[in-house]
């Protein structure tokens, strides 16, 4: 009984050894050895005796895995150190290893401990950012969802910028003008908007112009429309410009609300258009015949006055009037006198200012103030010298003339003086008189009056001399 027992309990223990070697075996040998395996040792299971070949046979058929050697961090960090001539000192190197397989730290000890390739290696990885554009043909293959086989000849990858929409437009062509207003450089223009891409809206930057400069000077509506003719077979074409005034002329209904006076300016540019050959005459015949808003028709008008004019196109070049800065002096001293001579007759201080504004000559103000003054001199009225101290005390509020410009003016008067006094003699007691009248409305500066000269006069003989009698000379 012992023995039957002790062998029934070998048995169990055999066929527990034999299942774990069997389940072993079916992860790392074919199936036709396993089976071999298995009948040989259940024939030697069945006979009731677990002989000492077998228990070796048992043990010789577990699966013996290959000791992993220790890798260098492992040695670096000093794993083996507690483990080192011990029994289970494998155990524990693979147990430290199995912990530490999926480290991020390079196992040569080097390295920050980053991803491998940036986080773009391993299947089902997008790439490195910007890895599709150092792409080479030969990556390229018939598995790519992209592949293209008509498409694999020489390429060159270019950059593309998409069409601008209006509003767009008109946030980057309006800042554009508005800084050639200040400088007048047509070729910084020119620049500037070919790097932009319009497509088919280039008709917008003409419109965008001129609607500016109805609303500005007459100088700036003169280098609009040097604009218009310098960008003409550059950047914009006959049609381009042709479209921009046709929406110029449909939208005139709305632009007279904020420019009164918009359909007389649109006709002056269309006329100087012409003259410069940026359309062609037909263009106002083919819009005579399209039905459309009055305003339209009296711009279309006026551009056929201004090109019916005897030698209209030569008449056209100066059709915003000339520059302020480019005007002949004696011109401008001209439009000053009469200005000045309006003002006293009807004393409109507003009328005045606005065509001092006109001439455009910030620089040349202090010729007004030395005419002003002039005119007081010679009148030596009241009247005329309160109108002109009002109107100069104005100007000067309104910073139209800045106190250097008038500080200017009445030191050229001084510096007259001696001139002036041959047709008035009165002159410097008229001076005298006006230039307190300013000093006490405010305008005109302390040190301005100090410079005020005053007329000698001839000294009496009770003056200086102790009333002595001057002896007569010796014969």
């Amino acid at each position: 009984m012992f023995a039957m027992e002790s062998s029934e309990m070998v048995a169990v223990n055999g066929s527990s050894d034999l299942a774990a070697v069997d389940d072993d075996n079916r992860r790392l040998v074919g199936d036709e050895e396993e089976e071999e395996e298995e009948d040989d040792t259940l024939s030697v299971v069945a006979n009731g005796h677990v002989p000492e070949d077998a228990k070796n046979m048992s043990i010789d058929l577990r699966i013996k895995k290959k000791a992993k050697r220790p890798s260098q961090y492992l040695l670096k960090e000093g794993v083996l150190n507690g483990a080192a001539g011990g029994i289970g000192s494998g155990t524990a190197i693979n147990g430290v290893a199995r912990l530490l397989k999926n480290s991020r730290k390079p196992r040569n000890g080097f390295g920050r401990g980053l991803p491998k390739k940036g986080g773009a290696g391993g299947k089902g990885t997008w790439g490195v950012l910007g890895s599709e554009m150092m792409a080479e043909d030969d990556n390229e293959t018939a598995g790519d969802p992209n592949y293209d086989s008509d498409s694999q000849d020489n390429y060159v990858l270019a950059s593309m910028h998409p069409v601008l929409t209006e509003e767009e437009i008109q946030k980057n062509v309006e800042p554009i003008l508005l800084e050639y207003f200040e400088h007048g450089e047509t070729e910084e223009v020119a620049v500037s908007l070919q790097d932009l891409n319009f497509g088919p809206n280039k008709f917008h930057i003409p419109s965008i112009a001129v609607g500016l400069a109805m609303d500005r000077k007459p100088s700036h509506r003169e280098l609009t429309s040097v604009l218009i003719s310098d960008l003409y077979t550059q950047v914009l074409s006959q049609k381009d410009i042709a479209k921009g005034f046709y929406s110029l002329l449909r939208n005139l209904p709305d632009i007279v609300l904020d420019t009164p006076e918009a359909p007389v300016i649109l006709g002056n540019f269309i006329a100087r258009a012409v003259a410069d050959d940026c359309l062609p005459p037909k263009f106002l015949s083919e819009y005579k015949g399209q039905p459309d808003c009055e305003y339209g028709r009296a711009a279309i008008e006026r551009a056929e006055i201004l090109l019916s004019m005897k030698h209209g196109l030569v008449r056209l070049d100066n059709v915003w009037g000339v520059g302020g800065g480019t005007r002949p002096v004696k011109y401008l001293i001209k439009k000053m006198v009469l200005l000045l001579k309006e003002y006293l007759s009807s004393g409109d201080t507003v009328e005045a200012m606005r065509c001092l504004k006109e001439l455009e000559v910030p620089h040349f103000h202090h010729e007004l103030v030395y005419e002003a003054i002039v005119m007081v001199l010679e009148d030596l009225t009241d009247r005329t010298a309160d109108l002109v101290c009002k109107l100069l005390k104005s100007l000067c509020a309104a910073v139209v003339i800045t106190p250097e410009q008038m500080a200017r003016g009445f030191e050229r008067v001084y510096a007259a003086m001696p001139e002036i006094c041959i047709d008035v003699p009165p002159a410097y007691a008229a001076l005298e008189r006006f230039v307190e009248k300013c000093h006490q409305e405010g305008f005109l500066s302390e040190s301005v009056v100090k410079k005020m000269p005053s007329r000698g006069r001839k000294r009496f003989v009770s003056e200086g001399d102790g009333g002595r009698v001057k002896e007569a000379a010796s014969l």
